[in-house]
């Protein structure tokens, strides 16, 4: 029996749809019943579980109390293992990685940590951090576990003035800083420094900015003084011991110093203070796609069990991180998604190297540290497997063709049930090599989150890269991943796998969008129960109350139950509205479907309820456009084209074709569009940290573009 099977044989039976509702699949147990249309409430489906959890949800075992366990435990096991890396710069240039070992990181970590005490934080207080990932985000993160300290990832992708919203919201007393971030943070002090005491930046820090903040009343340090924070203590008692010369006095003085001494030293696990389960571990504000940021509270317990869910299944399915592993970290470290890998490369004893933070030279971190474990979202994934794709068209007809020969073959196995290893091994060496090199050669675990992965990129990296690859499902409230395909079983392709050992699915039928929970095909809104779901919103209970209701959360994303057990993301249930006619849109599936033409890289689609047709605004395919315009005998630059009405009209047409080969109907076809040249960004807010689209925001910025595609429209039907 292959890892990627069930082990429990009694389990393998096939899906069966009975009488409105699963029974069981290859990968998941019912455990609840459905539920009828009842006093106001829509129907239910039935309650699953992962097969690795049919006999109750993964507990985090009663030794282990929050994070800090895992680091501990790791820096016993491993001490002289590489830990944190990053590349050296001399001459301006980017040489090798450099190391640090658990050891070295425990112990500045415990020096870090005493440090914040002796600022006035205690444990339950909020730390900020704020800028790229580094081996100082990491540390500063364990520090704050280290003296049960919520940390609170500070980030500006969310919006103008989100930084101030979440310091002050969040009542952060202190935050590590990256220097490069060290300026807006001074800009917006004046505005938060009643909360905000002291700054430690990740390297230096100049006179000037400590005066800046000085005049506020702000403390700065550069990483290193504030690391000998302690030390300095240390000394002072010493001094001060020393100056008493009598009795009475020298006892009690030396007494109050020793105490003093030991309460700020933590040198070692036991003079830490206890932690709780139930604690709050880290608040992490998302912006979700309108309003203002919220805060998601996480406790101790919900991140440990999805740390210890991923590692279960890990085990049980492929194989579980070791002290060989290599993580390539640069997928942002203010995410859930990231910051759980992390830690489960931490409880595992693997090392974690850092990209520069810049995504001119991320290739090249990436070929230099040749990590065996790859993280990445499906906007990544997307460029990836286009920069590929060209590369292989421009190799000439020949190579093209035995390229698909190969690709076709081991696809063919992959479907039959073969595992990665076992599919293709001539192929992986001859004709897929070179892909494999492309992310440095040794990868055998890559990962997918924050958006679900479309299809046909996902067979291609199944295919090509030569390792395992999964795709999970989650929100930061639901602590990162709930769902997760199993490694090597390939017909999850297209689908988010399966619950997450901490965590039992349902569906909920949406009526107003057409779906129903008990039909032979499950469909509904997914809603989660379990131990990795977030404690609420920080001061906002009347958000927590809209999404919690009867110990169920509504994620807000349409889901579809799939023979074998794997749930499909199909929609959104937040994101419909009504057009003139009373047709019903969910936009973001259509929006799903205007992607897959080749000439747009993304689209934005828009319908007012006021009128009966739809439009949109696209960002065109530069190297597209440019190709048609010169087989057009059409002048200018990329600008240009994308205001030159032929050029509108061509991708217009291109993406109603597109629409009419995925039998979207006649109301769902566009009417005008928009052409873009700078893609959708941060700087404008356009888009949010994992690349959804801000809609109300996007409705601001483009409002004259729509109301004119609206009477073009218009004017050209009348």
């Amino acid at each position: 029996m292959g890892r990627g099977e069930p082990k429990l044989s009694s389990l393998m039976v096939s899906m069966r749809l009975r009488g409105g509702g699963l029974e069981m699949g290859d990968y998941i147990v019912k455990v609840e019943k459905e539920r009828e249309a009842n006093n106001g409430k829509s129907s239910a489906g039935a309650v699953y579980r992962c097969i690795y959890a049919k006999n109750g949800l993964l507990e985090t075992p009663s030794q282990m109390d929050s994070p800090w366990d895992f680091f501990s435990e790791s820096v016993k096991k491993n001490p002289n293992n590489q830990m944190l890396g990053r590349r050296q710069i001399k001459d301006g240039k980017a040489g090798a990685y450099s190391w640090l070992t658990y050891q070295q990181v425990y112990d500045a970590t415990l020096k870090i940590g005493s440090a914040i005490r002796r600022r006035g934080v205690n444990p339950g207080d909020r730390c900020g951090i704020y800028g790229a990932n580094c081996p100082e985000w990491i540390m500063a993160m364990e520090a704050c576990n280290s003296q049960a300290i919520t940390y609170v990832p500070l980030y500006d992708t969310l919006g103008a003035n989100a930084v101030e919203f979440i310091i002050n919201h969040a009542e952060v007393s202190i935050a590590f800083v990256q220097e490069t971030k060290l300026q807006p943070i001074l800009t917006c002090l004046s505005k938060c420094a009643s909360n905000l005491k002291t700054i430690v930046s990740f390297g230096k820090i100049s006179d000037k900015q400590k005066e800046a903040a000085e005049e506020l009343g702000v403390a700065c340090f550069s990483w290193d003084d504030f690391a000998q924070l302690v030390s300095t203590t240390q000394q002072s008692t010493k001094l001060t011991v020393l100056a008493f010369k009598s009795g009475f006095v020298l006892v009690i003085s030396y007494l109050l110093s020793f105490s003093f001494f030991f309460f700020f030293q933590g040198d070692s696990d036991d003079n830490l203070p206890p932690k709780k389960k139930p604690d709050t571990c880290t608040i992490m504000y998302t912006s979700g796609t309108t309003g203002e940021p919220k805060g998601v509270i996480l406790s101790n317990g919900a991140f440990m069990a999805e740390v210890l869910s991923m590692d279960q299944l890990l085990l049980e399915t492929d194989k579980a991180g070791t002290e060989e592993d290599v993580y390539f970290s640069f997928l942002p470290l203010a995410h859930i998604f990231d910051q759980i890998i992390e830690t489960y490369c931490i409880l595992r004893g693997s090392s974690i190297g850092f990209w520069q933070g810049d995504i001119r030279f991320l290739i090249e971190d990436l070929l230099v540290l040749k990590p065996t474990i790859f993280c990445g979202v499906p906007r990544v994934y997307d460029r990836i497997y286009t920069g590929i794709m060209d590369r292989i068209s421009a190799g000439g007809a020949l190579k093209k063709s035995l390229f698909h020969i190969a690709y076709s073959y081991k696809l063919r196995n992959l479907e039959k049930g073969l595992r990665q290893e076992e599919a293709s091994p001539l192929m992986d060496k001859l004709v897929f090599d070179k892909i494999k090199q492309a992310f440095g050669g040794r990868v055998r675990l890559m990962l997918s989150g924050a958006a679900p992965l479309p299809k046909h990129i996902e067979e291609f990296l199944r295919v090509t890269c030569c390792c395992v690859l999964s795709q999970g499902y989650g929100l930061t409230e639901s602590c990162g991943g709930c769902f997760t395909s199993i490694a090597n079983v390939f017909p999850m392709i297209g689908s988010v796998g399966v619950p997450m050992t901490t965590i039992e699915a349902r569906l909920e039928s949406v009526p107003e969008m057409g779906y129903d929970a008990l039909s032979p095909v499950p469909r509904g809104e997914i809603c989660l129960r379990g131990n990795t779901l977030f404690s609420g919103y920080h001061k906002r209970p009347d958000l927590t109350e809209d999404v919690l209701v009867d110990g169920w959360f509504h994620t807000g994303d349409v889901g579809e139950w799939q023979p074998n057990g794997s749930m499909k993301i199909i929609d959104r249930k937040k994101n419909i509205f009504k057009l003139s006619q009373g047709e019903y849109v969910a936009v973001e599936s259509i929006e799903s479907t205007y992607s897959r033409c080749p000439l747009i890289t993304s689209i934005w689609v828009y319908g007012n309820s006021f009128e009966s047709f739809l439009v949109a605004v696209a960002v065109p395919e530069r190297k597209a456009l440019e190709d048609w315009a010169a087989n057009n005998q059409e002048k200018g630059d990329f600008q240009a084209l994308c205001s030159n009405v032929k050029a509108r009209k061509y991708i217009l047409d291109e993406l109603n074709s597109t629409a009419k080969q995925h039998n979207l109907r006649g109301f769902e076809m566009l009417r005008a569009v928009h052409l873009e040249p700078i893609p959708f960004d941060f700087d404008r807010d356009l888009i949010t940290p994992t690349f959804k689209l801000k809609r109300p925001q996007l409705l601001n910025y483009y409002k004259d573009c729509i109301d004119q595609m609206y009477s073009e429209a218009k004017g050209l039907k009348a």
